[in-house]
């Protein structure tokens, strides 16, 4: 029997797809990276009995990077990274073994069908898989087909169903553009932010930035926040004035006119219109109207405007509004939510989704109604050629989707109602009214039908009280004339729903990048996001744009981004040359990069005047081992110590505290040594700002702090304080923390795993000596009197914290990132594996896992 591959996007979208395709008939089992399930049962292919295996990847299997010295950014001048810099790709989560796991699940299998999103990203993925499965899969015979390709929308058994009848080929001149974007960005990005984050970051120490990035979508991006503030600044309001007329309706009841002039600026022109019209008593009826208007229901939702609505009326985020609209996709209650079609296709069975809603408790009464009545076929939009418009696929409750869910899930289901329902038809009742030589205004509109506004409420036309009958000639008493004075006002920052408007406009980004750009110019500190969802620049970001204008405009303005843009699409249609457009963009950036390194004084000047120089910042806190004068530690991001009198900086762990460490010394540069913490439950260790930035070692690595040196004799080190390997991580080794008393503390040196233990003990040591059974460093623990856990008198134990029964039940173990603890898990897990110390003191062999027994700390772990 043959053998048929499957693979998905995402292992819940797998699941799902073999759950109706073997309708329900099918056998599961994780795979080796234990992300990944493999669901199996047979059925029919190509006019034959065959097995089939669906599983999945989870995103891009690969992902392009720069070889060896070229990602060292202290080695490589930036201006290399165009075009000498070899790139190759590499594993995007090496932790998952995807090529690996697709190897084993490919090897002997006769065809394979591709289920990845139906975008130029999946397309690009097809061809990644392709690449792993492809040298394992059974060779074909006499030219059979073997790769297809399954092109769908939504989780619905009629929609997978048709595709896997109408199984097609994955598009390579898709997967090429996304492979031109991919090397444009990393080439371009990297040359440009290495450079401009060097050279600024040595000279100031309040950018608050741990990178200048720069991106050809984020800077323009960027640019138009920047843009707006700048006319915010510039603006200067002017007076203007308005004749405001009001007449009695009837005895209760006035209404208040609108000027035919709406304004004007001269104050001497409004008095004399002012004084022409107030000493008149009677307003009379120049010409009345009645029309009936619609008010058109919205075109079908495609992902920028469901992109603009989550952030303008749900207060969600792009980047958040995405990851939602694509959990309700995976878990089948929308369709493909990247789309940037507004045209339901003729064929299209609009009637299955609304009969979808026939029972909701919020709108079935509406839905109902249409479907007697028969349906309004949606307006014609733009058809991209994509995907269909976002649509609900089944119904769902609030307390079944979770708050967040709902809303966004609330706000599509209704869009798609609104499109198939009735315009909104209302009648617009205007009076035209003379006071003197001047004209006025009062218009009503009364609605007729609500139409689409009955399930889109906050669409409806305002209820106005109707219009007293008459005719021309007719007459009002006057009740007041009188003159008012306004100012213009400024515009106010950009919203995310502008700013998606704008990057739609320009062709900046593409439907599924543009939250992930304005994310971006958040993370870096370019702008904050303030009530409204309004985005504000801040001094950085402002100096950075207007750096951009004074050296090469074109760098921030969205012209050049939009014509690379246009030239991927070409890719991706086959009319132009993937070699030949990656080609001629870099060469454009690389003279662009020439200039703009040697303009970058230009940029500096700005600098100068909104940021301090390094000298100029931060706090002294520990001593210089050259020097030995106090550097100062400079807290803005990125976090770093700095000697003016060496003239050198020095940079130090992020996203945690530095405080000196007992004045201790390092005894290879002399340097005072800093402790660096994430908090009292979290993990903290000592480092030498010198070795941190220049491993003393061989076997160091640049950003190692003491738990990680193997320096042979430092009290401080690794050799010194490490006891055996870490139970969650493969190279990582669990340290003893000398500063956590009386809160002891053992914490992993590469993962956050951190064991909480002997709480209250007066002295914890590790001992020179190490355990019969695992080989584990042994601990020297001396207990409070008055809180030992030891047999009579006793206070100290010296024990293994793997093996020891006393030691066993004094740990608790937590991630540090984390305030719960781990939850303990069954026996077996890791069976047998090695507790490597690295380097330890002659004597101090490695710990090594004994191979009949769980160890305590790991048996938290399932």
């Amino acid at each position: 029997m043959k053998t048929v591959l499957m693979v998905a996007e995402k292992p819940s979208l797998a699941q799902s797809i073999a759950k109706i395709l073997s309708r329900g008939n099918m056998s599961s089992h994780k795979g080796l990276n234990g992300t990944c399930s493999v669901h199996e049962y047979t059925g029919t292919f190509a006019g034959q009995q065959v097995r089939f295996k669906m599983t999945s990847v989870c995103g891009h299997v690969m992902t392009l990077d720069f070889l060896g010295k070229y990602n060292k950014w202290d080695k490589v001048d930036p201006a290399e990274l165009f075009s000498q810099a070899p790139t190759e790709k590499k594993e995007a989560n090496p932790k998952l073994n995807m090529v690996k796991f697709l190897q084993v699940e490919g090897k002997g299998c006769d065809y394979i069908v591709l289920w990845l999103d139906c975008d130029k990203e999946g397309e690009n993925i097809c061809f990644e898989v392709l690449d792993a499965v492809l040298p394992v899969m059974n060779p074909a015979h006499g030219g059979d087909k073997t790769v297809f390709r399954a092109r769908f929308s939504s989780i619905t058994d009629t929609d997978i169903c048709n595709a896997m009848a109408r199984l097609g080929e994955p598009d390579h001149n898709e997967a090429l553009s996304v492979d031109a974007r991919q090397e444009l960005d990393l080439r371009i990005g990297c040359a440009f932010t290495r450079f401009q984050t060097k050279y600024f970051q040595g000279k100031y120490g309040d950018l608050d930035s741990s990178l200048i990035s720069f991106g050809p979508c984020q800077t323009p991006t960027l640019g138009f926040c920047v843009e707006r503030h700048d006319r915010i600044q510039s603006f200067k309001p002017e007076t203007y004035w308005v004749l405001q007329a009001k007449v009695n309706a009837d005895k209760d009841r006035s209404l208040l006119l609108d000027w035919d002039r709406v304004r004007v600026f001269d104050r001497e022109i409004a008095q004399m219109f002012l004084n022409m019209t107030k000493l008149e008593k009677e307003a009379q009826v120049e010409a009345t109207s009645k029309k009936e208007k619609a008010k058109q229901r919205p075109l079908a939702l495609n992902t920028v405007e469901m992109l603009r609505v989550a952030s303008s009326s749900l207060g969600m985020g792009p980047q958040h509004a995405m990851q939602t609209a694509e959990r309700l996709y995976t878990q089948g209650y929308i369709s493909y939510p990247r789309t940037e079609t507004t045209h339901y296709p003729e064929n299209f069975d609009l009637k299955g989704p609304l009969r979808q809603q026939a029972n909701h408790p919020y709108w079935a009464d509406t839905v109902k109604r249409l479907l007697a009545e028969g349906i309004n076929r949606p307006r014609k939009g733009h058809d991209a050629g994509d995907h269909p418009p976002i649509t609900p696929m089944r119904s769902a409750t609030e307390a079944e989707l979770g708050s967040e869910p709902w809303r966004l899930y609330e706000y599509i289901t209704r869009h798609f109602i609104a499109t198939v329902s009735y315009d909104c038809k209302y009648l617009q009742n205007t009076i035209s009214f003379r006071i003197g030589p001047e004209h006025f205004t009062c218009t009503v509109k009364t609605v007729i039908s609500p139409g689409f506004t009955e399930i889109m409420p906050w669409q409806s036309v305002p209820l106005e009280e109707s219009l007293p009958p008459c005719q021309r000639g007719d007459t009002f008493p006057v009740a007041e004339v009188k003159l008012l004075e306004k100012q213009t006002s400024p515009p106010d920052y950009l919203t995310e729903a502008e700013l998606i408007t704008l990057m739609e406009k320009h062709g900046i980004g593409t439907d599924a990048s543009i939250p992930v750009h304005i994310n971006n110019i958040c993370q870096r500190n370019y702008v904050v996001v303030e009530s409204g969802r309004r985005l504000k620049p801040t001094n950085l970001g402002i100096v950075l744009v207007h750096g951009y204008y004074k050296i090469d405009a074109e760098l921030v303005l969205p012209t050049i981004r939009s014509a690379v843009e246009k030239q991927l699409n070409l890719i991706a249609q086959g009319k132009a040359d993937y070699r030949q457009v990656l080609g001629h963009t870099l060469d454009v950036f690389k003279r662009k990069f020439h200039y703009f390194v040697d303009s970058i004084a230009g940029m500096d000047e700005l600098m100068e005047v909104s940021f301090s120089p390094l000298a100029a910042t931060g706090k002294p806190l520990s001593r210089c081992g050259k020097c030995h004068r106090f550097m100062k530690y400079i807290q803005a991001k990125p976090s770093r110590l700095h000697c003016s009198h060496c003239d050198e900086t020095y940079t130090l762990p992020q996203n945690g505290t530095i405080k000196l460490y007992k004045e201790l010394r390092c005894p290879l540069d002399d340097f005072e040594l800093v402790l660096w913490s994430s908090g009292s439950r979290g993990k903290s260790y000592p480092l030498c700002p010198y070795c941190y930035n220049h491993p003393p070692f061989r076997d160091m690595k640049k950003g190692m702090g003491c738990n990680e040196c193997t320096h042979p004799t430092c009290q401080h080190s690794l050799s010194m304080l490490g006891i055996g390997q870490c139970v969650e991580c493969e190279n990582g080794v669990l340290v003893l923390d000398p500063t956590s008393g009386p809160k002891w503390k053992v914490a992993c040196n590469k993962c956050n795993v951190v064991a909480h233990c002997f709480e209250n003990a007066h002295r914890v040591r590790v001992s020179s000596e190490t355990c019969g059974s695992c080989e584990a460093a042994l601990l020297d623990v001396d207990f409070n009197k008055a809180k030992s856990p030891l047999l009579g008198d006793e206070t100290q134990h010296v024990g293994c914290v793997f093996c020891d029964p006393v030691f066993q039940e004094l740990v608790e173990l937590r991630h540090a990132a984390s305030c719960h603890p781990m939850h303990r898990g069954g026996p077996g897990r890791r069976q047998g594996r090695g507790r490597g110390r690295g380097r330890r003191p002659a004597g101090k062999p490695s710990a090594r896992r004994p191979k009949d027994k769980m160890s305590a700390l790991a048996a938290y772990f399932v």
